[in-house]
């Protein structure tokens, strides 16, 4: 349920409500906008009348929500939420580039592909330190000391740094990573998502293989509902009967996301295609179809990287595929 309530809304005035529907055991989601504040109910709302509540004089006029996501629906939070990286800043007006190599291997190899994205303006580091693998004989990533090495490559060059949990376990592990990654496989992974919703670290929440928008949402709501709302959500393809691609890229998916939920949204091209030709024009089309931001796996020796060297774009090439998404969006603002 969404309580809309009339600008001359007093603060005294909020809180008496607030405490009024938290003593009626439901949880209350404040929003506030230049001309209105919204209350998101969130819990049994059926014990609420709303012919009373629309009839305080604070209320402009009271919604019930049929969607079972709550706090990320943009009927609770309809201003765009803007997740902040350190110094950086996602969703809104504001995008950001994420690059870097699927697996971290060594200390030169991080550093120098470091290096060669922040150049090219990518803004966040990515790179794989744990590595769910389909296979359970292929390289599984350095994992405590792939951290250590992100972490002394965001030491030398300042920038933020992106990596995946597998387990809740490992999360002491990640105490000085930026920002923690979701992936596909572990997108439902309920247990996971309760205890990352109990920190306040931005999770990057990627879309399982075959999941609809509404399941990727519930996902995000298991985080939010433990207090965690720095959640940027990342489509990166989903399996079709498609072949000639990895999966198949649902540009869709990123202004249906933007009508449905206010949180921030990022794709990535490289897990979506399989294929590193294919990187720059679908780059190109998510900035166009509004995405907040792109990760891209980028590595200085595509042909003897340990993981996913067919999809990964060189550094020169990143360059490139940075240099026109800036002119796409340039076009976008005009």
């Amino acid at each position: 349920m969404v309580a809309v309530l009339k600008q001359n809304a007093t603060t005294e005035q909020i809180d008496n409500l607030t405490k009024w529907l938290e003593g009626r055991g439901l949880s209350v989601h404040i929003s506030k906008g230049e001309s209105y504040t919204i209350l998101g109910l969130i819990g049994d709302t059926t014990q609420i009348d709303t012919e009373l509540l629309e009839g305080l004089e604070m209320v402009d006029s009271v919604k019930r929500v049929s969607e079972p996501f709550k706090s990320a629906n943009r009927k609770f939070h309809p201003e765009d939420s803007i997740i902040e990286i350190g110094d950086l800043k996602i969703g809104g007006p504001h995008f950001q580039m994420m690059a870097g190599p699927c697996s971290v291997e060594s200390a030169e190899q991080i550093l120098s592909i470091a290096k060669s994205v922040s150049a090219s303006g990518a803004a966040i580091l990515r790179g794989g330190a744990f590595k769910p693998r389909s296979s359970p004989y292929d390289f599984q990533g350095l994992k405590a000391d792939g951290i250590e090495l992100l972490l002394e490559a965001k030491k030398q060059t300042g920038m933020p740094i992106v990596t995946e949990i597998m387990n809740a376990n490992h999360l002491p592990m990640f105490e000085q990573v930026d920002v923690i990654q979701v992936g596909a496989r572990n997108m439902q992974n309920f247990e996971l998502l309760k205890e990352l919703g109990m920190i306040r670290k931005p999770i990057l929440l990627k879309r399982g293989l075959a999941s609809t928008l509404q399941e990727l949402l519930m996902s995000a709501e298991y985080i939010m509902a433990g207090g965690n709302r720095n959640i940027i959500l990342c489509e990166r393809g989903i399996r079709t009967f498609e072949t000639y691609t990895r999966n198949t890229l649902d540009l869709s998916a990123v202004p249906m996301l933007r009508e449905l939920t206010h949180l921030p949204v990022v794709i990535d091209p490289s897990h979506a295609t399989g294929a590193a030709r294919l990187v720059k024009p679908m780059a190109m089309a998510a900035a166009a179809a509004g995405a907040h931001g792109l990760i891209i796996e980028v590595h200085n020796d595509p042909q003897n990287a340990l993981c996913d060297g067919a999809q990964s774009l060189t550094p020169e090439q990143f360059a490139d595929v940075a240099k026109n998404v800036r002119r796409i969006r340039e076009v976008i603002a005009e």
